[in-house]
């Protein structure tokens, strides 16, 4: 592990500044629990302004929505314990649920006000009379923190998200050049090339938070809406990509056929993918070398006569989507340098009437699933409560909450309740320290700042690091908390152990009933998004329902495709269910272009499709019913290769009458079905998987 940059130490610094003077602001104001403030602190703070702002709002909103569900619920529901605990969890419950509909900043909102009533509403239990007091002194002392946390942040030596953003897409370019490049190769097994498929997705995937905090940023609205686009165009990079695979396989690999020039067009475009970006206007202005590559495809481009033959289908479809690839990473390149300099302007080349969809894939069987074991964790953790008479047994059940719904979007959310229950353990331990052996010695506020300062000031530089933020944030929280700074030094050993061991079982407890309800992983979340994926290919081949906006439902099958990705291990295996996944998704969308033309197309090619679609739409119907992908019936691909015959057939009559338009709806007929049966039926014959260095 490396030592703390600059950037972290200030990071650290200015949480821990903002965290004392919380605390003091706190003290002063004989709050009952000025701690909290302080730990407020440490929960809305983060490197970026954007960031501690956006949070800090909702985080407000959140907490003031579920302090007034506490001052409505408890006093008419507090004689009837078991039926308040339901009440209790059905509210955390319904809002857990619509966080997990939103995944940008806002769904902070939800998920804070959700658990935000059991943290107020459970210790009020036992003296349901001060429930409006403790609402409105808890709001107050997080709202005390999180005015703290943004002032500070925004005020000392800011940090802005908006220069980041390019820092941060730095690791998907290099993982999208060598990605391409591969691809461009004929490779696309290979436990390298897995692992980079997986990062371009998860990156792809994790930029939604960040643009969902770029308005707090004080961003322009220009360069929001180029950071939008330049995340589409990321997340269309890495399917169009792949789709080159195959029909350039196929076509030199298994036919033999290799068309002069295509080799070195294809080493050109993949030494120009992995060239520097450009981060100047003027580098963009002089930046022909796309134009070139696409005049030398349109010098390529076989003739409609050459469709006939296999090889001309295959080439024509190859020099087609390398087409697309080269608009994309064009926009791509452009929209970096566009975010960076603040000033060029921007013109888009790829124009494809799919882009512009808003719609998002949300499996909401794994949504309630997930919430139901929030909700039935709530419901036992309260009735054991109940039973045992425990009087801090409320703790108990706030943490269990709390741990349940922090994670509870997560496939395998058990292992990091438990690394929850970890960091809470030693925040006892380190509290325990504090309270006893350190604070009897500590008789002003500046002592207190001292003392506080050195461990603090340590944790806060691995909050911004991923792979430590969980663990020190947790401690850093739970560490003000248990300590309780109050304005006069009390403490009692039994008290003490007794609260905090509460919280600690509470989280235990948590573990066991996530364990034990949530054994399954990855695995069934992937299977689900698969079959949910062939569902979709039946609605795009069923020619007699009607087809929703194309473009929400492109969106939504690439924003499925994007979370399925992360969940596939890396591997070797070219008909690994990643590579699988990408091979659903074009099928649907080439049965998509089929429907779209079908209109334009003659009577009896218009018959024929509809042959392809039905056959295509009985097997996916057959793989859901079965629940597993079936061997593709023999039937379905000579459907699809004697349509392309006929299209072929018809192309040529239609050129030699000169009828371009017609000519062009009939070449993407066959781009379509070539694609739908590459995707089907990809080529048995690889090329051989380069070997990474190790």
């Amino acid at each position: 592990m490396s030592f703390p940059s600059a950037r972290e130490w200030l990071f650290s610094a200015k949480t821990f500044a903002a965290a004392m003077i919380a605390l003091y602001i706190g003290l002063a104001l004989e709050l009952p629990r000025p701690y909290w403030a302080m730990a407020t602190v440490y929960i809305v703070s983060n490197p970026f302004v954007g960031a501690t702002r956006s949070k800090a709002l909702y985080r407000a909103l959140g907490t003031m929505i579920g302090a007034a569900g506490a001052v409505v619920i408890v006093p008419p529901f507090v004689e009837s314990p078991f039926l308040f605990s339901v009440i209790v969890a059905l509210w955390t419950g319904t809002l857990l649920y619509l966080s997990m509909f939103d995944r940008s900043a806002r769904s902070y909102v939800f998920l804070l006000a959700g658990y935000t009533l059991p943290l107020i509403a459970l210790p009020a239990v036992t003296n349901p009379t001060t429930i409006f007091d403790l609402a409105i002194t808890r709001a107050e002392e997080i709202l005390l923190g999180i005015v703290v946390a943004s002032v500070v942040g925004s005020t000392v030596f800011p940090s802005r998200l908006a220069p980041t953003l390019i820092e941060r897409t730095d690791a998907w370019f290099r993982d999208a050049a060598f990605y391409a490049s591969e691809t461009l190769s004929g490779h696309i097994a290979g436990a390298t090339i897995s692992a980079a498929r997986q990062r371009l997705a998860s990156t792809v995937n994790g930029l939604e938070l960040l643009l969902s905090q770029l308005t707090y940023d004080h961003t322009r609205p220009d360069i929001i809406r180029r950071a939008r686009a330049l995340q589409g165009r990321m997340q269309i990079f890495l399917p169009l990509i792949s789709s080159m695979a195959d029909p350039l396989i196929e076509l030199i690999d298994k036919h033999g056929a290799h068309p002069d020039g295509l080799e070195t067009l294809l080493k050109d475009v993949a030494a120009w993918v992995g060239s520097p970006t450009p981060r100047a206007e003027k580098d963009v202005e002089d930046e022909r070398t796309p134009d070139a590559l696409r005049e030398r495809i349109q010098a390529m481009r076989p003739p409609v006569q050459a469709l006939a033959s296999a090889d001309g289908a295959l080439l024509s479809n190859a020099l087609w989507r390398l087409g697309q690839v080269i608009d994309v990473w064009q926009d791509i390149r452009a929209l970096r340098a566009a975010i960076s300099n603040e000033k060029s302007d921007w013109r888009p080349h790829f124009r494809h009437w799919r882009l512009g969809g808003t719609a998002r894939y949300f499996d909401r069987g794994m949504m309630l699933i997930s919430t139901g074991v929030a909700v039935s964790a709530i419901i036992v953790a309260c009735g054991l409560w109940i039973e045992s008479g425990w009087n801090d047994g409320a703790s108990a059940v706030a943490l269990a909450a709390v741990a349940c719904c922090f994670f509870a979007a997560l496939d395998e959310p058990a292992p990091q309740v438990f690394t929850f229950f970890l960091a809470t353990c030693l925040s006892v331990v380190l509290a325990g320290l504090y309270v006893f052996a350190v604070l009897p010695q500590v008789h002003d506020f500046a002592m207190l700042v001292l003392i506080f300062s050195v461990p603090f000031l340590i944790i806060g530089t691995l909050i911004p690091r991923p792979r430590f933020t969980l663990v020190t944030l947790l401690t850093a929280v739970n560490t003000a908390t248990f300590i309780s700074i109050q304005s006069a030094y009390e403490a009692n050993f039994f008290v003490f152990i007794n609260s905090n061991t509460a919280g600690v079982a509470g989280l235990l407890f948590a573990f066991i009933w996530t364990r034990l309800t949530r054994p399954f992983g990855a695995e069934l979340a992937a299977a689900r998004l698969t079959r949910s994926a062939w569902g979709d290919i039946v609605l795009s081949a069923s020619s007699t329902e009607p087809i929703e906006d194309q473009r929400n439902l492109y969106a939504r099958m690439l924003d499925r495709l994007m979370q399925l990705l992360p969940r596939h291990a890396a591997t070797d295996s070219h008909r690994h269910p990643s590579i699988e996944s990408f091979r659903d998704f074009r099928v649907a969308l080439n049965a998509l272009d089929l429907r779209r033309i079908h209109r334009k197309l003659p009577a009896e090619l218009q018959a024929s499709v509809d042959d392809v679609l039905d056959a295509l739409r009985r097997y996916f119907e057959l793989c859901i019913a079965r629940r597993a992908r079936q061997p593709v019936p023999p039937e379905l691909i000579r459907s699809i290769e004697a349509t392309s015959a006929q299209v072929t057939s018809r192309a040529i009559a239609q050129s030699q009458a000169a009828d371009a338009v017609s000519e062009r709806w009939l070449r993407d007929t066959l781009h379509a079905l070539v694609g739908m049966r590459l995707s089907l039926h990809p080529p048995e014959t690889q090329a051989p998987v380069r070997q990474e260095p190790a």
